[in-house]
């Protein structure tokens, strides 16, 4: 101890000769300024040189808006749509404006399809792009031959021919998207004449406008929720009663969900998926082309039952007459006579920017947060911490499409329905080799053989009914042998199917299964959102395996199984299915 402090008063000692000595010679203190530094001087800014020109450019294109951090992949589709392309020089004044780094715009730009990112240098794409889609339904209606009849008749300096996943109106193949104008039942001539004279914008559908909904009674429930002569409670319990279960796929009890995510405190916020991008689903398309103020109504009787403070709408940005429609009409609805009565929860219309992962609730989240749409690992799951980390109530389109006639005519009325012990209704999106394809209203239950013989008028001429996709891509991939298995929730699961959004794709015995099965796997290797090994490598190995003219099917399997256990989300778990299905009930086709 006695050392110590010893030490201690020498080091005090010392301290005080040398301020001693300092003060006899005064020696001064000069501070000097970073500018007179004698080292390399910076000839710009640190990082990257906002472009002047491209910054007012923006500033124009933003005027008024927020520049809040969830808007940016609104705002980057500003300067797409503006200029066809996002360059360097645009993106980096985006980041300035919105306070943003230039690497955190860039990776979000860069993650979406619908984004043409180019560096500085690179040449911008041609004006024109024509996507041609390449996914099941029209790769069996000649979606390769189309592509290249369009590169070899089109000037590839003015227009650029893509191959993209599909589109969402498969009924219609094979499609092209000419700028934003979908063509149906595409040729080369009728998307070379779109192209010569400049068709570059979606049409708009003949639908119930605002006026012909409330004519026929339309938000009469929403009033009585709003004035209370309908109570929360006795809505909710309807929709417990009703049984009706998630409609995008996952099927969770709507009821149920309702309950739960009003039990954790707010405040709370609803988020409606219409991002829709499985392969052979385009129902909520349909609804929305034709009734839009029934999603409306039901959306905003959830969000009042469950007491959220805001709501907001993820619509594919495919869906470009439907962005157009449920622009306007939200506007009517805000600025009715309803709305001026009653206060309303604010609507929020945000718009996808092509990737197929955020049709999983919690990419799609984090893509409302203007983020890469990149599955969020759960728990803890969106009802209890969701958007901007709020108690989140998420729901598919068509669920909420439902919840005025459940209201309105009870629940008895939506369980009347159904066959083989299945009740409900279900909303069949079918294409392929039927006569009628397109949307289908059906009991749920009705069979697969039913679903074609009574509401698709049959198979097509030439065609001989060979086999199914029940569930899309990922539902898998069954045999004409078993098309009496009623198409339900959970009846499919013991055959390792699933319905999921009920996008039926029927094929016939001029198809091949085997390519069916690597198409699907491809799409998976292409959407990926790469952030779990399993399913960013799992799927392109096994596209790669699956091309082989003979499989390795023991190999194929143990690739699946590890896909299945470790992936994050449902796209790498569900990936392998049409890969399995095709190995189990398709062995001729793999040898």
């Amino acid at each position: 101890m006695l050392r110590v402090c010893h030490k201690i008063d020498s080091q005090i000692i010392a301290i005080f000769k040398i301020l001693k000595v300092l003060e006899e010679t005064q020696v001064a203190v000069i501070t000097i300024s970073p500018d007179q530094i004698t080292k390399k001087k910076r000839k710009g800014p640190k990082g990257h040189a906002v472009d002047l020109k491209a910054l007012e450019e923006v500033q124009a294109l933003l005027a008024d808006e927020s520049r809040q951090r969830d808007l940016l992949i609104e705002h980057l589709h500003k300067i797409q749509d503006q200029y066809q392309h996002i360059s360097s020089k645009h993106l980096v004044a985006l980041a300035h404006e919105m306070k943003l780094s230039p690497a955190e715009v860039y990776e979000v730009a860069s993650f979406y399809h619908h984004f043409d990112v180019t560096k500085e240098g690179q040449t911008a794409p041609p004006a024109l792009t024509v996507r041609v889609c390449e996914s099941l339904s029209c790769a069996m209606n000649g979606s390769d031959e189309l592509i290249t009849a369009l590169e070899n008749g089109l000037n590839k300096d003015e227009v650029r021919v893509q191959k993209v996943p599909c589109v969402g109106r498969c009924q219609h193949a094979p499609v092209a998207v000419v700028g934003q104008n979908p063509i149906d039942e595409a040729t080369a001539e009728t998307v070379i004449t779109a192209v010569d004279k400049k068709e570059i914008t979606a049409s708009v559908t003949d639908y119930i406008s605002h006026d012909n909904y409330l004519a026929d009674s339309g938000y009469k429930t929403l009033e009585g929720v709003l004035d209370g002569s309908i109570e929360t409670e006795s809505v909710i319990k309807k929709m417990e009663d009703s049984g009706l279960r998630g409609l995008g796929g996952a099927g969770f009890p709507a009821g149920r969900k309702w309950r739960i995510v009003s039990s954790f405190e707010g405040p709370r916020l609803m988020a409606v998926n219409i991002d829709e991008g499985e392969p052979g689903t385009f129902k909520d398309r349909h609804y929305l082309e034709s009734d839009p103020h029934r999603f409306l109504e039901g959306m905003m009787i959830a969000a009042l039952c469950v007491d959220c403070d805001e709501v907001y709408i993820y619509l594919r940005d495919e869906y470009a007459g439907c962005r157009e429609i449920l622009t306007q009409e939200i506007a009517n609805l805000e600025n009715s006579d309803l709305a001026k009565q009653h206060k309303l929860p604010p609507m929020h219309l945000r718009r996808g920017a092509g990737a197929y992962i955020c049709g999983e609730e919690s990419a799609m989240v984090e893509s409302i947060e203007g983020k890469r749409g990149m599955p969020r690992l759960r728990p803890p799951f969106l009802a209890e911490v969701g958007l901007f980390g709020r108690p989140t109530l998420e729901h598919n389109m068509e669920s909420v499409y439902w919840v005025r006639d459940i209201v309105e005519k009870g629940p008895e009325w939506f369980t009347s329905f159904g066959r083989h012990e299945r009740k409900g209704l279900r909303s069949f999106s079918i294409s392929g080799r039927v006569n009628k394809p397109g949307v289908h209203l059906a009991p749920a239950g009705t069979t697969m053989r039913e679903l074609i013989e009574e509401f698709c008028g049959g198979m097509q001429a030439g065609h001989e009914f060979y086999g199914y996709f029940p569930g899309g891509a990922s539902g898998g991939i069954l045999p004409e042998s078993m098309a009496d298995i009623p198409m339900d929730f959970d009846t499919l699961n013991e055959h390792g199917c699933f319905i999921g959004s009920a996008a039926v794709v029927v094929f016939s015995k001029n198809d091949s299964v085997k390519e069916l099965a690597i198409n699907a796997m491809k799409f998976f290797e292409e959407e990926s959102c790469g952030q779990c090994t399993p399913c960013r490598v799992g799927t392109a190995k096994a596209a790669t395996l699956m091309e082989e003219d003979s499989w390795d099917t023991d190999l194929l399997e143990e690739l699946s199984s590890v896909m299945v256990d470790a992936s994050i989300c449902g796209l790498g778990q569900a990936a392998p299915n049409p890969l399995r299905c095709a190995i189990k009930y398709f062995p001729e086709e793999i040898k």
